[in-house]
């Protein structure tokens, strides 16, 4: 990963550009993480890892809500099928 500056970034914005396409640009300001600049493929592969992470969020509250809806977890999971559990587990990847 390449850090620069943002005075740099700002005086090299466009060969920046051109770096981002094969390494993430970490842009600074005042020694702390102010930005990124990744590559329209990277980009792409951290939305997909987003949108998984919120279908597992939305599966794990859908088993939460059905678990309050139980006496106790321990019975709610052993209602749950092995394939509740794939689903849930490939959401979260």
């Amino acid at each position: 990963m390449m850090k620069v500056t943002s005075v740099e970034a700002r005086n090299r914005f466009g060969r920046l550009i051109d770096i981002a396409q094969q390494e993430t640009v970490l842009i600074t300001r005042h020694g702390r993480a102010a930005a990124f600049i990744v590559s329209p493929r990277d980009m792409e592969e951290l939305l997909d890892v987003r949108r998984s992470r919120s279908r597992a969020v939305a599966e794990l509250e859908a088993w939460a809500a059905k678990v309050s809806k139980e006496r106790t977890v321990k019975q709610a999971a052993e209602r749950m099928t092995d394939e509740d559990v794939n689903k849930m587990v490939h959401a979260a990847r």
